[in-house]
C-alpha cells in the first residue's frame, strides 16, 4: 500500500486580509492539516499569531490543526491551545526545560504530542524521548521567517529519525517545515518524510493550490 504523503499549508503565507477565504480554498484544494505558526520574539526574532487567531480560525474548517510553539516553555500553553482548538502540539526542543514534561501537558490537554529540532539540533537529541514522541517535526531552514531556502544537508537527518524509531519499534510521524516546494518536496519523502508543511509552495503556485498540494504530494513519484 502506497503511504500517502500529507501536506500542510502553513498560514504564514496565507493572505492575512483574507484569512477565511485562504482556509477555505486550501481545504477545498485537498490540505490534509494546516499549519499555524506562533512565534513569541524571544525563541525567534520575529512575532506572529497567537489564541485569539486560532479561536477565529477553529469554525472554519474541519481540518486538523498543527500548533508551531516557537516559544519559550510551550508546554504551559497546552491547554489553552487546546481549547482554542488545536490538534497536534508541536514544541522545539531547544524550548523546554523538560521535554518530557511539555510533551506531558500537550497529552493531558487531548494533543497530539510533537517535537520540533532547528537545523543545529542532532536527532540524537531525541534519544532518550523518542517513545513519548507521536511526531517530529525537522526544520529544514531557521525558524522564525518564511521564504527561506531549503537546507538540503538536513535530509540525513530525517532518515536518522525515521531510523531511531524504527530501531525503538515506534510508530513516528516525520514533518518537514521550510522551503518545501515541488523541487525540494521529492527528496524529502525519500528521506522518510510523512508530513509536508509549505506556505508559498502552496499558496503561491503558479497553477493553483490544487495542483500545487497534489504536485508536492507526488514529488519524486
Amino acid at each position: 500500500m502506497t503511504l500517502h504523503i500529507k501536506v500542510s499549508p502553513s498560514l504564514l503565507a496565507a493572505d492575512f486580509a483574507h484569512l477565511a477565504d485562504s482556509i477555505a480554498a486550501v481545504e477545498e484544494a485537498g490540505a490534509d492539516e494546516i499549519h499555524f505558526d506562533v512565534m513569541d520574539g524571544s525563541f525567534v526574532p520575529n512575532i506572529t499569531v497567537g489564541l485569539p487567531v486560532l479561536e477565529a480560525i477553529r469554525p472554519l474548517t474541519k481540518l486538523p490543526i498543527d500548533i508551531h510553539m516557537m516559544v519559550l516553555e510551550p508546554g504551559r500553553y497546552a491547554r489553552e491551545f487546546a481549547a482554542a482548538g488545536g490538534d497536534i502540539f508541536t514544541m522545539h526542543i531547544e524550548a523546554c526545560d523538560d521535554l518530557e514534561a511539555s510533551l506531558g501537558d500537550a497529552r493531558v490537554a487531548g494533543m497530539t504530542a510533537g517535537v520540533s529540532l532547528k537545523p543545529d539540533t542532532p536527532a540524537s537529541a531525541l534519544q532518550s524521548t523518542i517513545p513519548l514522541i507521536e511526531r517530529v517535526l525537522v526544520m529544514t531552514v531557521e525558524p522564525g521567517f518564511g521564504g527561506q531556502s531549503f537546507m538540503p544537508e538536513m535530509l540525513p537527518k530525517i532518515t536518522e529519525i525515521q531510523d531511531m524509531a524504527r530501531i525503538a519499534d515506534h510508530q513516528i510521524e516525520i514533518a518537514v517545515d521550510g522551503g518545501i516546494k515541488v523541487d525540494t518536496a521529492g527528496e524529502v519523502i525519500e528521506a522518510g518524510a510523512t508530513t509536508l508543511i509549505s506556505g508559498t509552495g502552496v499558496f503561491n503556485y503558479p497553477d493553483g493550490m490544487k495542483i500545487g498540494i497534489e504536485a508536492i504530494r507526488t514529488a519524486g513519484n
